[in-house]
């Protein structure tokens, strides 16, 4: 009889061996894509947890298990039936990464400037690779803060860099303006490659490319084994305040394409073998931050502080239709299952929107939003930033940023699995809703 269970565990570790990488946006292209049916109109809570503090990281869901970080230090494991803690792992500082699951393990980074890998079954430390020190993107004059000559800190260089794992390598970019690759079962470093600045984009990977931004305000496409460049595309530039420049955005793989957005307003297409720009889009001084999304040749992206959710033609770029959100920024990169597309938004919702009849499907607000988000928003349903930002100083920016905050943004990208949708929340929750 121990014979017999020995035999069936082998088998279904095998078996689990050799299911795709869960990760951020789902796989290692960020389709962001999954199986299953839509979340219903007819939605409900089923479960959230608190963790003590803001989760900008998003979830990876496996068949039984939420692995979502929090800026209270840890990574957290929790149950897909009831959201029961399983277990949890504490890092030195904020997880603003978002873990990838591939073999039985669990990969993603912290602001210690560790990459960790954990037994995905109990959270036992397999190994950690060090890099040469996290940090956020620093300019001088940033936004146009006082005083003009001090370096500051980009408040709103939220996320950290998520790991890709594919063929035994996980992929990764670093605040130190490396991107790593590591060998998945040792932690050994297989290559780096330097950028000009900081990486806190995910890279994507693709025909033994991978694709990754960095705040240098270059994308470049590397050589998977290797880390040679093949090729870079430069974006644009902003060398009086630096808020037009930088790639904080994911890339998406898709059809020979390559697509990103841009904090130079840009959501941009190229060539994915040869880097040649196909077509942009100029979003009118608004960051691209999300992920932008493919589904049956159109693209989807949504933009910051216009608070516009697109639908373009992926080939072309030409406009199908818009949406708007009353100028609530959306950082939050979309999923979609069956035909409806999900978004977290900086109002403290997630929204869900029907692709065929192009209109919100319905909207769930967070704890935070039915709490704060009154004191902050507008009677026309914008964002009341006066009341956030009193001053042009750099102190008052940061603070104007966390009040804003306080809404319950939901920053955290979802992912969905059999009808429920997972996400985090600046109010310190994990929800699952469906």
């Amino acid at each position: 009889m121990n014979s017999l269970i020995a035999t069936i565990y082998l088998a279904l570790a095998a078996a689990a061996s050799l299911e795709p990488t869960s990760s951020f946006r789902g796989d290692e292209r960020h389709s962001g894509i999954y199986a299953g049916p839509a979340v219903p109109a007819v939605h409900e809570l089923k479960w959230k947890f608190k963790t003590n503090g803001p989760v900008l990281s998003s979830p990876t869901v496996t068949q039984n298990t939420v692995y979502i970080g929090s800026n209270d230090h840890y990574l957290y494991a929790l149950s897909v039936a009831d959201g029961t803690e399983l277990w949890k792992y504490k890092t030195d500082s904020r997880v603003a990464s978002s873990p990838a699951v591939y073999a039985g393990r669990v990969y993603f980074g912290s602001y210690d400037g560790n990459i960790y890998a954990l037994d995905a079954q109990t959270g036992k430390l397999r190994w950690k690779f060090t890099s040469k020190g996290e940090q956020r993107f620093t300019a001088k004059h940033l936004h146009g803060s006082e005083p003009a000559a001090e370096s500051m800190p980009d408040p709103f260089d939220f996320f950290l860099s998520s790991p890709t794992v594919t063929q035994k390598t996980v992929y990764v970019g670093s605040g130190d303006g490396n991107v790593y690759a590591l060998d998945s079962e040792s932690g050994a470093l297989r290559w780096s490659f330097k950028t000009g600045n900081v990486v806190h984009a995910s890279p994507a990977v693709a025909d033994d490319t991978v694709y990754i931004g960095s705040w240098d305000s270059f994308f470049y496409a590397l050589n998977a084994k290797t880390g040679e460049v093949r090729w870079r595309f430069k974006t644009g530039e902003d060398p009086a305040i630096f808020n037009q420049v930088g790639i904080q955005s994911s890339a998406v793989v898709a059809g020979g394409l390559v697509y990103f957005g841009c904090r130079d307003s840009r959501l941009y297409a190229l060539n994915a073998t040869t880097g040649a720009k196909v077509w942009d889009l100029d979003n009118k001084g608004s960051w691209v931050i999300s992920t932008p999304i493919v589904l049956d040749r159109t693209l989807y992206f949504a933009t910051s502080d216009s608070g516009l959710f697109h639908a373009v033609d992926a080939k072309t770029g030409a406009s199908q239709y818009s949406l708007s959100f009353n100028h609530w920024p959306m950082f939050s990169s979309p999923a979609i299952a069956g035909r409806v597309l999900l978004i977290g938004s900086h109002a403290g919702t997630l929204i869900a929107i029907d692709l065929d009849k192009h209109a919100t499907a319905w909207t769930y607000r967070t704890d935070g939003a039915v709490r704060n988000a009154a004191a902050y928003t507008q009677k026309n349903g914008d964002p009341d930033y006066g009341k956030a930002f009193s001053d042009d100083f750099y102190d008052d920016l940061i603070v104007g940023v966390w009040r804003m905050m306080s809404v319950g943004a939901v920053l955290s990208s979802p992912a969905i699995r059999s009808g429920i949708v997972y996400f985090g929340s600046t109010d310190g929750y994990v929800y699952a809703v469906g």
